[in-house]
């Protein structure tokens, strides 16, 4: 079993996983918009631009996303993707990256379970945490 987040964006979700591949060093595996799918001669002209799967590799790990589709775009809430990293100048990179014309919650610094640790709302408006653990010892 596998535990995969999928993000939903307002008609922006191939910016997103451009994005994220960039920041986070991922592989892109799947873009599909609606005017490509089975489903074309369905979907409303404005809509066939639209992505409804994105699936990226990033690390050992997928993500996956698509617009809003169904009713209004409504904006994550009660969740964040955590992010641990290995290595403080990794978490810096990163955080810094993903920090790009979003919102810093909480400056990267040093916390008594952690190297470093963040916590930021990308420009997309998905929250993130930056976690990059001591070793316990």
């Amino acid at each position: 079993m596998q535990l995969t987040p999928h993000l939903q964006f307002d008609g922006n979700c191939a910016a997103a996983f451009d994005f994220y591949a960039r920041c986070l060093g991922g592989t892109i595996l799947m873009m599909l918009k609606a005017g490509e799918s089975p489903m074309a001669a369905q979907v409303p002209a404005d809509k066939r631009d639209t992505i409804i799967h994105a699936r990226m590799q990033v690390g050992d790990t997928l993500l996956m996303g698509a617009d809003a589709m169904m009713g209004p775009y409504t904006p994550p809430a009660g969740f964040t993707v955590t992010l641990n990293v290995d290595d403080p100048a990794e978490a810096e990179c990163v955080f810094a990256a993903l920090a790009e014309g979003g919102t810093v919650r909480m400056a990267l610094t040093e916390t008594f379970w952690a190297h470093r640790f963040g916590v930021l709302v990308d420009r997309f408006g998905t929250p993130w945490m930056i976690n990059c653990e001591k070793t316990p010892g």
